[in-house]
């Protein structure tokens, strides 16, 4: 009897695609229809349109606050040809928030759908609640959650400047590959101006239960750094991750032990 490939006991730990054996000179059958049914989530999640007016209803059910706003990309096609316009509020947008007679708060809260639809249908809800429950804990106060179909990591400076704000936060779908099409980032900025590098941010990403980080992990996360970068006025490289080990909550246990 032949030995075992061992790539084969490897795939245990890791969502790679490793392993995969062959047919002759070519991948066998299965996991040729699974490297095509992941690819084709990935386009799907890319190209899917979010529903904004819906997730703003869920909102309102909840009694969270929330603004709808909107960049000047006309389409998902226009989105990823023009990734300058995916960082800019459109003109209406800029001026609802000038118009805006709220208090400066800690932190402007920015959701998009980025570049995976599929990941903020899926997982943006439940993350959102477990933010806002980190950040409730801490006593920072948050803006009316702004919702920015089309958007990219940088439109949040722009609404955190808009704001007055002193932190700006934007969960984001991140690009999907072949292991994942719905996974959700998290972008911290201290002191949100437009211009700002992506080095001067802290990203949080894989926010995708079970497969990835859980939503009260990232939020527990999310919470300590935005606390450290308000004392230490900066992020990005700056701001290191010096959270102590076992600090971050698994699902279903109080963040209570991260402060």
């Amino acid at each position: 009897m032949a030995p075992r490939d061992p790539w084969f006991e490897l795939r245990r730990y890791t969502q790679a695609r490793i392993g995969q054996g062959r047919a002759g000179c070519a991948t066998p059958t299965q996991p040729q229809l699974e490297f095509q049914l992941a690819h084709a989530m990935a386009r799907d999640a890319v190209h899917q349109a979010w529903s904004v007016e819906h997730f703003a209803q869920v909102l309102a059910a909840k009694t969270w606050q929330s603004l709808a706003l909107a960049t000047p990309i006309l389409n998902r096609r226009h989105y990823l040809q023009r990734p300058d316009l995916g960082r800019i509020l459109a003109p209406a947008s800029r001026d609802t928030l000038q118009a805006l007679e709220v208090p400066a708060p800690d932190v402007a809260l920015v959701v998009s759908n980025g570049l995976s639809s599929t990941a903020v249908e899926t997982h943006g809800l439940p993350l959102l609640a477990a933010v806002i429950e980190a950040y409730a804990e801490c006593a920072l106060s948050i803006s009316p959650i702004c919702l920015v179909a089309n958007a990219r990591v940088a439109v949040a400076d722009e609404i955190g400047a808009l704001l007055g704000a002193k932190a700006s936060v934007i969960i984001v779908g991140e690009r999907p590959g072949l292991s994942a099409a719905d996974s959700l980032g998290i972008y911290l900025t201290h002191a949100p101006q437009p211009g700002r590098t992506d080095a001067e941010r802290n990203c949080l990403s894989n926010i995708r239960p079970p497969a990835g980080m859980s939503y009260t992990a990232a939020a527990a996360k999310l919470a300590y750094l935005t606390r450290q970068a308000l004392q230490r006025q900066l992020s990005g490289v700056a701001l290191k991750d010096d959270m102590r080990e076992g600090a971050v909550p698994s699902d279903g246990e109080p963040m209570l032990n991260a402060r």
